[in-house]
């Protein structure tokens, strides 16, 4: 395998959201340095878009819920493609396309495997029969892995904590920030229009699935706890809990307004008409929204979980509140819709934090250093990491 030019193949579950974003930002970062990125997803939106230029292959039995019969067939096909591509690198991304995608390299023996961890398939809200399974096929793909980039610390502290892979194979990454996205600064009042909102209301903003993991019916009883008929509740994102969530917003007193915006592609632009960001998720990697708000000088509070702290350092960069705890998510919210001095306080903080870390350059070298082979070849059985 040579390190001037590389053959990647980059696979992921799902091409959206945020472990769509990262893999689609490692992926430009590289191509531009002059290696060929292969895209393979299960599915994907908008960022098919933004992948233009770059090979991208849809394999549809690559999906999240686990399907035995699809899964094997993904396998089948993946295993076929990296044999017949003889690529340098297949670095996964997600609990199913990092099962199914590592064991289809090692199968077609790919010289350097390596998985991101956004977050983790297991969590403490799972039965603990499941979260024993996940943790231990974690275990077991440790085992044919050669790097696990790890986004955020806690992420990293999480993975060798649980003895998911050798400790000295643990690299911690940030998310990438493309800065051309939010260049020139969006405006509040564009961003507003964008939404129909009025330019006077305060208006509290969330951005993500529609998914259990984001907890979006702990955001609308947030904004029921309010009880602020001023302020506007806005939720940017699609996905499998919108017809519950819909139905929640209409129930919730007619006194507390609630947007409902759907899918968007042009989230960075829309983020500056929220005078408070929020994440209520129940578990979490590093979002890359939380991020994204931050460089807007948009205040956050988000649940204390998994790497979030990483970036939302307690009554210094934003605030945090348990999970599953909308009381309280309702009461922060309240503190810096009623206290502007502090919440432009913590917004400067967080604003200055995010720098070359969340860049593509600081992605990109991250990549490469990964994808770089040991000086000598590895038994992955014996010793996983090079």
């Amino acid at each position: 395998m040579t390190v001037d030019r590389l053959r990647i193949a980059t696979v992921v579950t799902r091409f959206q959201a945020g472990a769509g974003v990262v893999a689609l930002r490692g992926a430009q970062g590289l191509a531009a340095r002059g290696h060929e990125v292969t895209i393979i997803a299960g599915s994907g939106d908008r960022l098919l878009d933004e992948a233009s230029g770059m090979e991208v292959i849809l394999e549809p039995a690559l999906r999240s819920p686990i399907a035995p019969r699809d899964d094997v067939a993904a396998l089948h096909r993946l295993t076929a493609l990296f044999s017949r591509r003889s690529f340098d690198v297949v670095h996964t991304h997600s609990a199913k396309a990092g099962t199914v995608g590592r064991l289809a390299a090692r199968r077609a023996g790919v010289p350097r495997i390596v998985h991101t961890y956004h977050g983790f398939p297991f969590h403490e809200f799972q039965s603990a029969a499941r979260r024993w399974a996940y943790v231990a096929i974690e275990r077991r793909m440790g085992l044919i892995t050669d790097v696990a980039l790890c986004v955020g610390t806690a992420v990293s502290v999480e993975a060798i904590r649980r003895g998911l892979i050798a400790p000295q194979c643990v690299r911690t990454i940030a998310v990438p920030v493309r800065a051309d996205s939010l260049a020139p600064a969006p405006s509040r009042r564009n961003a507003r229009r964008e939404l129909r909102l009025p330019d006077s209301a305060p208006v509290v903003g969330a951005v993500g699935r529609l998914s259990y993991q984001k907890a979006p019916e702990h955001f609308v009883a947030a904004m029921a706890a309010l009880h602020r008929p001023d302020v506007t509740g806005v939720w940017i994102g699609d996905g499998e809990l919108a017809a519950r969530v819909h139905d929640l917003a209409r129930q919730v007193h007619p006194g507390t307004r609630i947007v409902l915006a759907g899918q968007r592609a042009d989230v960075p632009a829309l983020l500056p008409a929220f005078d408070v960001f929020t994440l209520p998720s129940r578990y979490e990697g590093l979002p890359v929204a939380i991020v994204e708000a931050m460089v807007c000088g948009v205040p956050v509070v988000a649940t204390a979980v998994n790497s979030v702290p990483d970036v939302v350092r307690p009554g210094e960069t934003g605030l945090l509140v348990p999970p599953q705890r909308p009381d309280l998510l309702a009461t922060a919210i309240a503190h810096l819709l009623d206290r502007p001095d502090e919440a432009a306080r913590l917004a400067g903080a967080a604003q200055a934090q995010v720098d070359h870390r969340y860049g593509l350059r600081a992605l990109a070298d991250a990549l490469e250093a990964a994808y770089r082979p040991g000086p000598a070849p590895i038994d992955r059985e014996e010793s996983p990491c090079a």
